[in-house]
């Protein structure tokens, strides 16, 4: 994928912010926001833990690049082949690829409630300052760690929209929770 550095920071800054809007109306909800299919299956307020813990790893890691990066601006970003298969995996579809996820970022479990919600709301308000000061910074050469692995890294722009269609991936997941519950009070 080509596109020009400045159009692609402008799509996932308005990604992000349809993400935040979207997660914003979860706070008006109650007992929906702990429905679960299944044992297994994730509640609204596991979806976005999980999107929490995604970003307390990849917003430090850029932090961290921003600071150690003296690289400027390209006016064009080309995704790398990994990067981009990374990310187009995430993008939400009618029926999701079902994927594992690894432990360390399963929130089943874990004791959850609306401040999670506020968490994300004020991670994704920090991720929209990062994409605005990566304006600055070259989307191709700046390399990001994955969260899997120190050893493979990804270019600025391909971790941008690998952790922001990932979100959009999960917020999907979770207003299909909510959809679901809704049929099942008109039952």
């Amino acid at each position: 994928m080509k596109i020009e550095s400045e159009k692609l920071l402008l799509d996932l800054m308005e990604r992000t912010r349809l993400n935040i809007n979207q997660v914003k109306k979860f706070n008006a909800l109650s007992k929906e926001l702990t429905y679960r299919f299944g044992h297994q299956s994730w509640n609204i307020l596991e979806c976005i833990e999980h999107l929490n813990l995604y970003g307390d790893f990849y917003i430090p890691e850029i932090e961290k690049a921003f600071e150690s990066s003296d690289n400027f601006p390209d006016s064009r970003f080309k995704s790398g082949f990994l990067g981009n298969f990374f990310a187009t995996q995430m993008l939400p579809r009618e029926r999701l690829n079902k994927m594992r996820t690894f432990s360390n970022k399963n929130p089943i479990g874990i004791a959850l409630n609306k401040t999670t919600l506020e968490r994300f709301i004020a991670q994704q308000e920090q991720l929209l300052v990062l994409l605005d000061k990566s304006k600055n910074l070259n989307l191709n050469k700046t390399k990001i760690p994955v969260s899997f692995s120190q050893r493979f890294k990804l270019k600025l722009g391909d971790t941008f929209r690998f952790l922001i269609y990932h979100n959009e991936r999960h917020i999907s997941q979770a207003n299909k929770i909510l959809d679901a519950v809704g049929d099942a009070k008109a039952i």
